[in-house]
Parts: C-alpha cells; structure tokens; sequence
C-alpha cells in the first residue's frame, strides 16, 4: 500500500503540472500546437516548421490518446530537460482525434491505443508507422458506497453491464462472486467515453472476445454503438464523472484511477482467476504476444491465456510517417523515439505502465531506424 501511496502522490503531482501547463499555453507537454478541437496551430503543417519559434528550436506538435498522457507528459518534459532545442507539445483528444490529424498531418505524430485498421491506412497519404511505447491496463472503476476495494467483476457480468442487461449492483451474476460484500439494491449508472478513444477500443476488443451477444450487437472499435451509458470525453472526464456519480462504473487507464484515489475490480481472466491490473499482470498478457509481434505492430493483447495475464490490457503506440519532408524535424522526432524506447522506458513503471518486452523494443527501435527524410535516411 505504500509503493500505491508514493505512486499516487507523484501522479497527483505529475498530472497537476503538466495541466499548468497545458493551461498557460507553454511548456513542452502543452497543446500549443493545437486549439480546443485538435486543430494544428496556423503555420504549423507536419512538413514545415512552426511560426513563432525561433531558429534554435524544433517544435514538435502532436495530438492523441489519453491513455498514456501521464507517461508521454513526463517524456516530454525530460526530454526537453535533456535537449531544450527541441519543444514537444501534446494535446490529449483522444486516440481518433490522433489518427485523424496525423492522417491530415497537420501534426508530427498522432498517438492512438489501438492501431489503424486497414481502411483508415488507405486514406493515409504516405507510410505510416506504428510505433509501439509502452503497454496499460485498462480497469473497472467505480463509485459503490460501502465497497472500497476488492470487487470482483467477470466477463459476464462486465458485457451484461455494458449491454444494459445487467441494471442493479446486487444482480446475483456481481453478488455471487462476491460473499460477504454488501451490494446495494441499487441502480448501475454506466459511464463510457463519448469521444473517438484507443482506450474504448481496447475495451470493446475485450468485449468483443468475451461476448459473442457483444461482438455481434456491437462490436470493436474506437466508438461504437453504445447500448447504454453516460458519456464523458477522455479517461479523464469518465474518471470524474465516476468520481462524482453515486453508484457507477466505468472504464479508464489505470493511471487514471490511482490518480483519483479511485477503485477497480479484480477481472475474472481465462484461466478462472479474478486478477488485479499490474505492471506484472500486464507484462504476464503480452507475452504470448510478444513471442509473435507482427512487423507492423497492429495487435491487441486482450483476453490472453496465463495464470496471471490481465485480460483488458493493450498497447499504444505513436503514430509517425516513414518519409518526413523536413529534415530538422525528421532528425528531431527520430532522436526523440530513440530516447523514448531507450531512457525513457525508465520511466514507465512508476507511472504504472508496463515497459515493453525486451524483443519488442528491439523490433520498435529497428523500425525507427527506417525513417527517411526526402528518401534519404535520417540516421547515418
């Protein structure tokens, strides 16, 4: 409890910083590159420099998920530490705002939790690369006076939550895995993300693995069809909007709940086990995954077989074209990647992210290497 403690504590820290940021328009975790919609800053295109910066600096603009906003937040401020030439800044829109943006590249790199699907590469003008950074879990939190910790959800019961099927806390499909734990009578008010969101498509994958009823009413991906739920735009606005709902539940990244001081359930996995999202239960459902990375990097880790696999936990990756058209910000961003998937992996657990395994990196550092500029290669 006191390592969960510290962790929240320096995420509290962490997350209040970078939103001063944020608000003051600078710093390198900022979204000054963007406006309120996503939208790049006027004469800042993914091929040219940005206006107002000076000759010295290189400014980054990129746009995405809020699943690893903790994580890239504090990249981008060490980074800017170690290289103040080079000014990062980062609007968190979520994973479909990201795709959209690198696709129309008025920003230098998206970032989504689930990768592109085949139809959305086709109307992507150039290569675009999947660059794996690190992996989370995506957990159930909740508001449930009376119940703290400890509660235990399964498949089942999750998809009939989520389906609308399942309506009041103490349905015997909760009560039954959980004696002794006084559920009330009481109505589930279900919160989901109403944005484009990678975190919602690793979820629906869950789903969608789980449920058939699931996968054929519904279905996976970064929105859908919501049966039911109040929706809230980011892990950060279903964090608060369960925060402040009486007896709800709903789905963030895990950062997000410690960060609130919020609970989530223990998961029923495949192999019967209810576990607790972790950095080690993570690691334990990309394994299998990891031995059979595609060389594109579009996979999802979702209800993996293993003892301790954590079964709603996935990838997120930065989405970067293979040819860059200006070479000073083609050399910076690769610079970046590099620190990203070397020094900066460091920084991943106590964020409570899982760093990637070690042949994944390797294969994410190899594709970094690919980059070109103008057709040239970046890195002699």
């Amino acid at each position: 409890m006191a390592k969960r403690s510290m962790r929240r504590i320096w995420l509290a820290v962490l997350l209040a910083g970078a939103l001063v940021l944020t608000a003051c328009g600078g710093g390198s975790s900022g979204g000054q590159g963007q406006d309120q919609g996503g939208q790049a800053a006027a004469g800042t295109d993914q091929g040219g420099s940005s206006s107002g910066s000076s000759s010295q600096t290189v400014v980054l603009n990129g746009a995405g998920a809020t699943f690893p906003y903790p994580l890239y937040s504090k990249w981008f401020d060490e980074y800017h530490k170690l290289r103040p030439d080079v000014q990062i800044n980062y609007q968190s829109i979520g994973s479909g705002g990201g795709k959209q943006q690198i696709t129309a590249k008025t920003v230098d790199f998206g970032a989504s939790d689930g990768p592109m699907s085949d139809e959305e590469l086709a109307k992507v003008q150039g290569e675009l690369l999947h660059i794996p950074t690190v992996m989370g879990a995506v957990v159930l939190t909740y508001n449930l006076p009376g119940v703290e910790s400890g509660l235990k959800l399964t498949p089942e019961a999750i998809a009939g939550i989520y389906l609308g099927k399942i309506k009041k806390w103490n349905d015997p499909a909760i009560a039954s895995v959980n004696p002794g734990v006084n559920l009330p009578d009481a109505d589930i008010v279900v919160v989901r993300r109403s944005d484009g969101s990678g975190t919602t498509n690793i979820f629906t994958q869950y789903l969608s693995a789980v449920s058939s009823e699931w996968k054929n009413q519904v279905g996976a991906g970064t929105s859908v069809d919501w049966p039911t739920g109040i929706g809230a735009k980011g892990n950060e606005g279903v964090a608060t909007q369960v925060q402040k709902l009486k007896n709800s539940i709903g789905y963030v990244e895990l950062a997000y709940a410690i960060e609130n001081n919020m609970p989530y359930a223990l998961v029923k996995n495949r192999a019967g086990n209810f576990v607790e999202p972790s950095i080690e239960t993570v690691t334990a459902a990309a394994a299998g995954a990891a031995a059979n990375m595609p060389a594109d990097f579009r996979i999802f880790i979702v209800d993996q077989p293993g003892e301790n696999a954590y079964p709603i936990s996935g990838f997120t990756w930065l989405l970067v074209y293979k040819d860059q058209t200006d070479c000073t910000k083609g050399k910076a961003l690769v610079e970046f990647l590099q620190w990203a998937l070397t020094e900066g992996e460091s920084y991943a657990a106590d964020l409570l992210y899982a760093p990637l395994p070690d042949n994944v990196k390797q294969m994410a550092l190899d594709a970094v290497k690919t980059i070109t500029c103008n057709g040239q290669p970046i890195l002699q």
